[in-house]
C-alpha cells in the first residue's frame, strides 16, 4: 500500500521479544532442537487463539534471531509459558536439561507491557505488519501524522497537543 498508515489498538497490549543464539554452529546436536521448538509453539498458538497470541514476526535465521510476537495480556503470555499441556514447558524442560549447562546456544526474552497511548508506528509501501496486523490500520493523517502526535493520541495521555 503507498498511503502512510499508522495501527490503531485501543487496549494495553504486551510485545514479547524473543530468539536465540547459535555460539557453536558445529553442534546442531543441541541448537538444532531448540530451533525446531518454536515453529511448533507458533502452530499451537495460532491454533488456539484463545491462548492470546494476537500475531508476530521473525527476523529470519539470524544469529542472533529475533522474533516478535503480540500478546493480549502479559498473563496469557504467563499462563501459555507455564502451562503443563501446551508446547512451551516441554520445549523449556528439555533446554535446560540439554542445552543449558553448555554455551554451544544462547536464548533470550523481552518482555514489554504497552499501554494505548504509549506507542506509535507507522508504515509506508507496506503490508500490513506487526502492529498492523494486531490493531486497525489506519491512515497516519491529521492528529496521527507525525511520531509525537501519535504517540500521544491514547486515551490516556492528555500532555500532547492532538
Amino acid at each position: 500500500m503507498s498511503q502512510r498508515m499508522t495501527a490503531v489498538i485501543d487496549r494495553p497490549f504486551v510485545v514479547f521479544l524473543i530468539g536465540m543464539r547459535i555460539n557453536k554452529w558445529w553442534r546442531p546436536d543441541l541448537w538444532l532442537p531448540v530451533a525446531m521448538a518454536m515453529p511448533r509453539m507458533i502452530a499451537e498458538l495460532e491454533a488456539n487463539p484463545e491462548h492470546g497470541l494476537l500475531g508476530w514476526e521473525s527476523g529470519g535465521l539470524g544469529s542472533p534471531s529475533v522474533m516478535i510476537q503480540y500478546w493480549r495480556s502479559s498473563e496469557d503470555l504467563m499462563r501459555y509459558a507455564r502451562s503443563q499441556d501446551h508446547e512451551h514447558l516441554p520445549a523449556w524442560s528439555a533446554f535446560r536439561k540439554r542445552v543449558a549447562s553448555t554455551d554451544a546456544v544462547g536464548i533470550w526474552h523481552e518482555t514489554f507491557v504497552v499501554s494505548p497511548s504509549d506507542y506509535e508506528c507507522v508504515y509506508a509501501n507496506m503490508p500490513a505488519f506487526g502492529l498492523g496486523k494486531v490493531g486497525s490500520l489506519v491512515p497516519a493523517t491529521g492528529h496521527l501524522a507525525t511520531a509525537r502526535r501519535r504517540l500521544g493520541s491514547g486515551p490516556a495521555r492528555t500532555d500532547v497537543a492532538a
